[in-house]
């Protein structure tokens, strides 16, 4: 997984604190918003676990702090439900003008409610996602306890949530009172996916009922039977990520990956601008060649050596357990380590000569058995006759031409 950390001001100057991840093996596809729930963080589990599952299916996720918490500026004391809807927007504005627009939001229970105002003002978004979100903000006001009447009578009153004290202002309360979610969502003309427990005991079940009536078609809704509000369970929330990923793709433009067709076993394909990422099949299966960063490469896949010296290692192993079930030796694993590298040969005469150097590749194998000396003898003889190595040691030809 790859991730950048990012810094970037909302409409009231206040540096917001960032995270974009990214795709390990691939550029982003889309680019999603997470906004997290109320006092939490971007690197509240759920959120991280969420974010993570979207981006292995291929979604950049930039995940942030609103204002006045985590590591954002700005006092929380002063924001409210409408600031944390503006920093959605700037988040948004700022995907656009440095990477690409965001298509998709999703956002955990009072993040979910404000997703859902932010998408309402941000033509690029295609699809919104809520999990365990209120229909109402004002059902957040039941979080502050015996203090809201404090909060009432004294403009302010500090509140535990989640174990933390938050100085809570009344001009919170009466942001939240202002609110509609459901007529914001009937207004909307964009594909919702509602996701809640049933046992939700923070932000009850009615909650999601009522916004799945207040949205219009295409909406969809998935039970996160077994799941608490803040989906400590890890299953949980990689789950949610996953069923996002998966029915997002009906609503946003996922390029498809190169079809590549060939009369031969391996096919490779490079584009102008790639860079050195190499898209390829083998038999029937797809993967991904490149090179490091630090030689122009994207990093996104193994190096063509490292694709040889998996070749070498692979047919190590298959060669050995082969040998080791038809002798009805028991191995329980076998691990083949390979490094390549080019060296000098041995006893060579003129080392300081770059020609002299031959390619090496360094193989180390590891052995789980009950086996004896012998036998272990025994097997390094046969590892040594494994397909790929025999080819590596004798004369081979590549025979090139064009095709059209």
């Amino acid at each position: 997984m790859n991730f950048e950390k990012i810094n970037f001001k909302n409409a009231s100057g206040y540096e917001l604190s960032g995270r974009l991840e990214l795709p390990a093996d691939r550029h982003p596809h889309n680019y999603a918003v997470f906004a997290h729930c109320f006092t939490c963080s971007k690197n509240f589990s759920a959120t991280k676990n969420i974010s993570r599952a979207l981006t292995t299916a291929g979604f950049g996720v930039l995940r942030f702090d609103f204002t006045g918490l985590g590591d954002s500026d700005g006092d929380f004391a002063d924001t409210n439900f409408s600031g944390n809807v503006d920093d959605l927007i700037a988040a948004i504005d700022f995907l656009k003008m440095n990477y690409q627009a965001p298509t998709l939001l999703v956002g955990h229970s009072l993040g979910g409610a404000a997703v859902i105002y932010a998408s309402e003002k941000a033509d690029s978004i295609k699809a919104v996602a809520t999990i365990g979100a209120p229909s109402d903000t004002k059902h957040v006001r039941h979080l502050f306890g015996d203090q809201l009447q404090a909060i009432v009578e004294n403009g302010e009153a500090t509140v535990q949530l989640s174990g933390r004290p938050f100085k809570i202002k009344e001009q919170l309360l009466n942001d939240l009172n202002e609110q509609k979610v459901t007529q914001t969502l009937k207004n909307l003309r964009k594909p919702v996916l509602i996701m809640h427990s049933p046992q939700d005991n923070t932000v009850g079940i009615q909650h999601a009922e009522k916004l799945y009536h207040a949205a219009l078609h295409p909406k969809s809704f998935v039970s996160l039977d077994g799941a608490d509000h803040l989906l400590m369970n890890k299953k949980d929330s990689k789950y949610v990520g996953e069923v996002i990923a998966g029915w997002s793709s009906r609503y946003i433009d996922v390029k498809e990956d190169i079809s590549l067709a060939s009369r031969q076993n391996v096919v490779a394909s490079l584009d102008n601008e790639s860079l050195f990422t190499t898209q390829m099949r083998a038999g029937k299966h797809y993967l991904t060649a490149d090179e490091p960063t630090s030689i122009g490469g994207n990093d996104f896949g193994p190096t063509p050596y490292e694709l040889l010296s998996s070749g070498l290692a692979a047919c190590t192993v298959m060669t050995i357990q082969m040998y080791a079930r038809r002798k009805k030796w028991l191995i329980e694993n076998v691990e083949c380590h390979v490094d390549y590298d080019k060296q000098h040969a041995l006893d060579c005469e003129n080392c300081e000569d770059d020609h002299a150097k031959i390619d090496t590749f360094t193989r180390e194998i590891k052995i789980t058995s009950d086996l004896d000396e012998k036998q272990l003898k025994r097997i390094l003889q046969i590892a040594d006759k494994c397909p790929v190595h025999k080819t590596l040691h004798s004369e081979t030809q590549v025979i090139t031409k064009l095709i059209d």
